[in-house]
């Protein structure tokens, strides 16, 4: 069994499938049993090797499959590359999908514009997703974003330049075609994200400087990076079978601000993003952060976002014509979210689970996600996946489209319809 686990990110893509088929037989005849969970756990946000992840589209789906997930989404970082696959794969174990994109776009010009949004490393850029993108659409997402795949790696190029100069008086340099793009999945479509550049740092400096006691100095006294208990006891551990990813973190959290060349030409403006939605029937959303204290994910340092000016950022949103927030239960505390949650229902906004997975370290399954204050975010993912079956299959137009905003009252009755046309078809 482990060996087929493994072949789930073998290189070449139908390797991964059979082995997926294998590993969903195995689990039909008893060999294999999914977690047993309390509840109807949902995810739209999980990362794979297409951006970065330890997991391609096929093993990220069985993780899904096994940790209990009901229904699980796709969302890579400038790509769609890994979405067809995820579907087979959401095919073969007869789950529920969602498929989606996750980019940056420029809000500079905007009345937010000079603002720290929800980005850590650059005031007027916004990470935002596309929710749901019907599947005869996935080229046409394609070839929007392949031009900013290619700015994007012009910047990663320069950035690894800055980070060498950094490195330099530790003997430690990186080389983005031999080091970073055979990390990466840049050959099927997939894009390169700051985390590559760290993940390929990381195994440098582990090179370099072996596991344990020796590497914990380094970052504290050479890097000048504090260290909480949690991530000494990770970086002191010589058996840690996920090294590398955790001392990525403690780099994300504190180097990059030294070696980060702001984005520019690679992000859209806003309104291409919204426009490139509508046209394709996907469903737009701002991906909510909020003021960061404790990192769930350990690669985020304490620092503001969007909190002070969440109204007007609210009323620009849906002046840009966005549909959606999507959001994370387990990130931000309850007053946080009840204000955003306000917040949605003031201004229309359709409210979809968002629970970022990247690492290893990460669980598929958010406890958070039973209060039954989150309930919305599990219909919200039924109306998702019933949205994709119709404007996929053309059984009816988009959720949001102009035809669909004339047939519904409001978006309570819009959220049911798209949710009845998902259960007809998976729980039948």
């Amino acid at each position: 069994m482990h060996g087929l686990i493994d072949k789930l990110n073998d290189p070449d893509r139908e390797a991964r499938l059979d082995a997926l088929k294998e590993l969903y037989r195995l689990y039909q005849n008893g060999d294999i049993a999914r977690d047993q969970v309390d509840y109807e756990y949902v995810n739209n946000h999980i990362h794979t090797t297409y951006s970065f992840s330890p997991y391609s589209p096929s093993k990220a789906l069985w993780m899904a499959f096994v940790s209990g997930l009901e229904t699980a989404g796709i969302m890579d970082h400038d790509s769609t590359g890994g979405i067809r696959e995820f579907i087979e794969a959401g095919r073969i174990l007869n789950m529920a999908t969602t498929v989606g994109m996750e980019l940056r776009v420029d809000m500079s010009h905007t009345r937010i514009g000079g603002r720290r949004i929800n980005n850590p490393d650059q005031e007027g850029i916004a990470y935002v997703a596309m929710h749901g993108i019907p599947h005869t659409q996935l080229d046409k997402v394609s070839r929007f974003i392949r031009p900013y795949q290619e700015e994007r790696n012009k910047r990663n190029r320069a950035m690894v330049r800055n980070i060498n100069e950094i490195m330099s008086e530790y003997g430690i340099s990186i080389d983005f075609d031999n080091d970073i793009l055979p990390l990466s999945m840049a050959h099927d479509g997939g894009t390169i994200t700051e985390r590559h550049l760290l993940y390929a740092l990381s195994e440098k400096i582990t090179a370099a400087f072996g596991k344990g006691g020796e590497i914990l100095r380094f970052v504290a006294e050479k890097l000048q990076i504090p260290l909480t208990p949690k991530l000494k006891s990770f970086l002191a551990d010589e058996n840690n079978v996920f090294y590398e990813y955790d001392l990525l973190g403690v780099l994300k959290s504190h180097l990059v601000e030294k070696f980060y060349i702001p984005a520019a030409d690679e992000c859209p403006p806003v309104e291409k993003f919204t426009e490139l939605c509508s046209e394709t029937g996907a469903i737009s959303a701002y991906a909510y952060l909020g003021d960061v204290g404790d990192s769930v994910t350990g690669d985020k340092k304490t620092q503001k976002f969007e909190d002070y000016y969440l109204e007007l950022l609210f009323d620009e949103l849906k002046r840009l014509r966005f549909r959606a927030v999507t959001y994370m239960p387990s990130r931000n505390t309850k007053q946080q979210l009840k204000r955003v949650k306000d917040l949605c229902e003031m201004h229309g906004f359709f409210q979809i689970s968002g629970e970022d997975i990247n690492s290893p370290r990460q669980k598929f399954i958010c406890e958070a996600m039973k209060d039954p204050e989150f309930r919305n975010l599990t219909d919200a993912t039924w109306a998702l996946i019933g949205h994709e079956t119709a404007a996929t299959e053309n059984l009816c137009k988009a959720m949001f489209s102009e035809e669909s905003d004339e047939i519904f009252v409001d978006l309570d009755e819009r959220i049911q319809y798209y949710k009845n046309i998902a259960l007809k078809m998976w729980r039948r």
